[in-house]
């Protein structure tokens, strides 16, 4: 059987979003925020005080990688974090003015970076591709709010602990 790289659904993403993040990186610059950076100072800047759960939920980014960027981002003065009232053990991430000012000064260059990604098409497909790119994100979204299975190992090991209670 011939595997056809043109019929595979993981290499044609990565393709893409290489193209979008290189359109990116040249719209926005050297010095503006990378793609994801611009995600995470977009979402706060529309919900100060998001927790870092939320946050991951919202971005679709995971959480090791959120808060490695989040800790980069305080670093550099673009977000600022406390604790939330509501939960000690959680943090609201907020947007600091520095934070305004890059997001302010990338949004002009991500917008012609979107505009770029979606040119390679013919604009009678350019609506059908977003609405299957949306979907498809949503139908990720969907599969993360759904309680993971635990693998039958863990299932075993967990009903043995409770039996030694």
């Amino acid at each position: 059987m011939a595997y056809d790289l043109k019929k595979s659904p993981g290499h044609l993403l990565r393709r893409a979003q290489q193209h979008a993040h290189d359109l990116h990186s040249t719209a926005v610059g050297a010095d503006g925020p990378t793609p994801r950076q611009f995600e995470v100072l977009h979402v706060v800047s529309k919900n100060d005080g998001l927790s870092q759960t939320d946050l991951v939920n919202a971005t679709g980014i995971d959480r090791s990688t959120l808060a490695d960027m989040i800790a980069r981002m305080l670093k550099k003065g673009l977000l600022s974090r406390s604790r939330t009232k509501e939960d000690a053990r959680a943090n609201a991430v907020s947007i600091t003015a520095a934070g305004k000012r890059m997001l302010s000064g990338a949004a002009s260059g991500v917008a012609k970076a979107d505009a770029g990604a979606l040119s390679v098409l013919p604009k009678s497909h350019q609506a059908a591709f977003m609405k299957a790119l949306v979907a498809y994100a949503d139908a990720l979204d969907a599969m993360g709010e759904a309680p993971a299975k635990k693998p039958a190992k863990a299932k075993k090991k967990a009903a043995r602990k409770k039996g030694k209670r």
